[in-house]
């Protein structure tokens, strides 16, 4: 499920392939950008933020792509054959004489103007692993609604940004409180951003993601050898994400 970290790395890749290259192939298939051409312009860099991706291209042009739950850049090389999903799921193709980038299942894909670019991002809280990381900031959007839940407010990305539903039962597991507890209710407030922050920065440059509860629902908690537990909790947009946590570790009321 891409997050912050994976987010991060999948930027660090694409910047690897792309940046510093001109395009001799794209092919953005949204039916709003379908005519747009960009061969012949340099990428300048790919930047992520918090779950969004923005690559920068020569003529003060941003391509902003989110992967959201099953998104992905792939990246290949000459003459490799595309793996990464059906033809018909491609969203944009970004190439040059050494790589070729393949977005597949992007439920975001728009061209803007890089002096835009806050029309897409500007509403985020500060990113967990980008320059503009604010912890105080972090805190104060996190406390200004205490009655919210943690899971909730961890999952609002105008609070701060990179944390999925992934690194929500991670981060309230490492602190040992349930997802459901009230934000205001939560001592030591300031130890959700500092956790949030270590956990992703653990995160980012690990090839695969390490989790402790998450997805573990019956199996034996890593502290306590109690049987992990899962529920469904809504997020801010209101869907259903299902949460993990030990029953032991992290008391709470019965659901």
């Amino acid at each position: 499920m891409p997050e912050g970290d994976t987010v991060y790395q999948a930027a660090r890749r694409l910047h690897t392939a792309l940046a510093g290259q001109v395009l001799t192939r794209c092919d953005l298939r949204v039916p709003r950008f379908a005519t747009a051409d960009l061969t012949g312009r340099s990428v300048l860099d790919v930047t992520p933020r918090g779950k969004h991706l923005l690559t920068r291209i020569e003529g003060g042009l941003t391509l902003h792509s989110h992967l959201r739950m099953d998104g992905s850049w792939r990246i290949f090389t000459p003459g490799e054959r595309w793996s990464g999903g059906p033809a018909h799921q491609i969203r944009a193709i970004l190439g040059n004489t050494g790589h070729t980038a393949v977005g597949y299942r992007l439920p975001v894909v728009e061209l803007l103007r890089t002096q835009d670019e806050a029309k897409a991002v500007g509403h985020l809280g500060p990113d967990l692993l980008g320059p503009d990381w604010d912890a105080e900031l972090a805190l104060r959007n996190l406390l200004r609604e205490p009655a919210r839940s943690l899971g909730d407010a961890l999952l609002d990305q105008r609070n701060l940004a990179g944390v999925g539903n992934v690194f929500k039962s991670e981060i309230c597991f490492a602190l040992r409180v349930v997802p459901w507890l009230a934000v205001g209710e939560f001592p030591r407030p300031e130890r959700l951003v500092a956790t949030a922050k270590q956990l992703l920065e653990a995160n980012k440059d690990r090839p695969v993601r390490q989790a402790y509860v998450y997805g573990r629902a019956g199996r034996p908690c890593p502290r306590c050898r109690t049987p992990i537990r899962t529920a469904m909790q809504r997020d801010p947009s209101g869907r259903e994400r299902p949460t993990y946590w030990c029953p032991k570790c992290q008391p709470a009321p019965a659901l």
